[in-house]
C-alpha cells in the first residue's frame, strides 16, 4: 500500500482552494482488501478515516486529521454486463475516463454533470448532477454499490441486497462507509442535438414550464447585472453526428468561456466598480449555436477558471419566484457578482439524502471568482433559498444544520438511523458530518 500526499508538508486542498487539512497519515490502497485493512488499523490506532477524490466539492465533506484514503488506484472498468445492461466500476474511476471508456464500447451513461473530473465515488456521494425532465442524478443511475464498513467487512448493496443501505448509500456523504465500486445503468451510446441561444431573463422565467416540458434537458444561465441569459437544450438525436467545429469549439469553449472568461474575473476582482460593465458584455459575448455529439461531449465542458459555489434545489414550482427574489435581491444589495448564475432541474427520485428526494427539483447555483469575498452574496442568497425549503448540495458552500435537514428531508431520520447502525463509533465522523447529520 502506498502513501500519497498533495500540498505541502502534506497539506491536503481542495479544487476551490477554500479547505485545506492536514491527516495524518493519507494511503492509497491498491485492492478492496487493502482498503479494508487500513480502515481497521485506523480504527485500531484511534484515527478518523475519510476517502477523498479530486477535491470538488467545496465543503470540508472529505477533510480529516486523520486517515486519508486517496483511492486513485482503484479505477477502471471490472465488468460489463451487456444482458442487464450494467456496468460496475472502481470508486476511484474519474468520470472522464468512464465516460470514454463506455464511448468506445458504444454504451453511455443516461445524464450526468457538466463537468467529469471528479471520481465516480465522489460525484455520487455527494449528490452531483445535470439537468434532465425525466433522467436524474448521476446517483439514480447507480443499480448496485460495494462498501467498505467501519468493521472493515465489504457490503455489497442493490434493491433486492440491503436495500435500506442502497436506498441510502448511493448520496451517502461518506458517513456510512468507503464506497469501492459502482454498479451504473447504462445505455446505447446515443446522440444529442445541443440548441444554445440567447434569450432575455423575463421570457425564460416566463416559458419555463413550457421549455422545461419540451426538452428532455434545458438549462440556464443568468448574467447578474443585466437582464441576458444563455439557454441550453439537449434532445436526442436520429443524427448525423455534427460536433461542433475545431477552431469554433476553441474559441467559444476555451478563448472565450475560459480565457477571457478568467481574463474579466481578474479585472472584476481589481476593480468591483467594472463588475456590471463587465456583465453586460460577457452576456451577449456568446452567440447562438447548435451542434450534435455523444452525450458526455454535449452534457459537459471544460471548467478551467476557479470558483467557490453555492447550489440549493428548491422545489421546482417554486423556481421562477426564487430567481425573481434573487435577482432583486443583487439589484438593491450593492453587491458586484461577476459569475453567472447556473439553473438546472432533476425530477424526484428515491434516494434518502439526495436534493431531490422525494421532490421534482431545480437547482439554481451562485458562485463567486476564487479569491473574492463571497459571504455576503452567498448569505442573501441562502436566505432566500432557505425560505423556500430550499435542500443544499452537499458539496457545495452552505451553513445549514441536522437541525435544519432534519424538516426538509421527510427521511432524514431514517438515514442517521442506519448509520447508527453501520458506524456506531463514528469511525467516518469529521466536523461537516458532525454538523450536518448530528453527533
Amino acid at each position: 500500500m502506498s502513501s500519497t500526499a498533495s500540498g505541502k508538508n502534506g497539506t491536503w486542498r481542495n479544487w476551490g482552494g477554500n479547505v485545506c487539512a492536514r491527516p495524518a497519515r493519507q494511503v492509497a490502497p491498491a485492492s478492496v482488501e487493502e482498503l479494508a485493512a487500513a480502515v481497521r488499523r485506523a480504527a485500531e490506532d484511534g484515527l478518523k478515516v475519510k476517502a477523498v477524490g479530486t477535491g470538488h466539492s467545496f465543503t470540508s465533506i472529505a477533510a480529516t486529521d486523520g486517515v486519508l484514503i486517496r483511492p486513485q488506484l482503484l479505477t477502471g472498468i471490472r465488468t460489463i454486463d451487456r444482458s442487464s445492461m450494467t456496468v460496475t466500476v472502481e470508486a476511484g474511476t474519474p468520470l472522464k475516463r468512464l465516460n470514454a471508456a463506455l464511448a468506445r464500447e458504444g454504451l453511455s451513461l443516461a445524464n450526468m454533470g457538466d463537468i467529469m473530473e471528479q471520481t465516480v465515488s465522489g460525484a455520487t456521494s455527494t449528490g452531483t448532477h445535470g439537468t434532465g425532465r425525466e433522467s436524474g442524478s448521476i446517483s439514480a443511475q447507480i443499480k448496485g454499490l460495494e462498501l467498505v464498513t467501519a468493521d472493515g467487512s465489504v457490503l455489497t448493496c442493490s434493491e433486492k441486497e440491503n436495500p435500506e443501505v442502497f436506498a441510502a448509500a448511493r448520496t451517502g456523504l461518506g458517513a456510512l462507509g468507503i464506497i469501492t465500486a459502482i454498479t451504473f445503468a447504462v445505455e446505447p451510446l446515443f446522440l444529442l442535438t445541443a440548441r444554445e441561444e440567447p434569450m432575455p431573463f423575463d421570457r425564460v422565467l416566463a416559458e419555463f414550464d413550457q421549455l422545461w416540458a419540451e426538452n428532455e434537458h434545458f438549462e440556464f444561465y443568468w448574467f447578474p447585472h443585466t437582464d441576458n441569459t444563455n439557454t441550453k437544450r439537449n434532445n436526442r438525436s436520429a443524427g448525423p453526428e455534427q460536433p461542433v467545429g475545431q477552431l469554433a469549439g476553441w474559441f467559444e469553449d476555451e478563448f472565450l468561456s475560459n480565457g477571457v472568461f478568467q481574463v474579466a474575473q481578474w479585472v472584476g476582482r481589481a476593480a468591483p466598480a467594472t463588475v456590471p460593465a463587465i456583465a453586460q458584455i460577457s452576456s451577449k459575448a456568446l452567440s447562438a449555436r447548435t451542434y450534435t455529439d455523444i452525450p458526455y461531449k454535449v452534457f459537459t465542458s471544460p471548467r478551467r477558471v476557479r470558483f467557490v459555489e453555492m447550489e440549493y434545489a428548491v422545489p421546482r414550482a417554486a423556481l421562477v419566484e426564487t430567481l425573481r427574489e434573487l435577482k432583486a435581491m443583487v439589484e438593491r444589495s450593492g453587491l458586484r457578482v461577476s459569475f453567472p448564475v447556473e439553473v438546472r432541474t432533476a425530477p424526484a427520485d428515491d434516494i434518502t439524502l439526495s436534493t431531490a428526494s422525494g421532490r421534482d427539483s431545480a437547482y439554481v447555483a451562485v458562485h463567486m471568482f476564487r479569491g473574492t469575498p463571497y459571504q455576503a452574496y452567498f448569505t442573501a442568497a441562502e436566505r432566500i433559498f432557505t425560505a423556500h425549503e430550499g435542500r443544499p448540495h452537499w458539496g457545495k458552500v452552505h451553513t445549514r444544520d441536522a437541525e435544519y435537514f432534519a424538516r426538509v428531508y421527510p427521511r432524514f431520520g431514517e438515514f442517521t438511523a442506519l448509520r447508527d447502525r453501520l458506524d456506531p463509533e463514528r469511525l467516518f465522523q469529521n466536523d461537516y458530518l458532525r454538523r450536518v447529520l448530528g453527533s
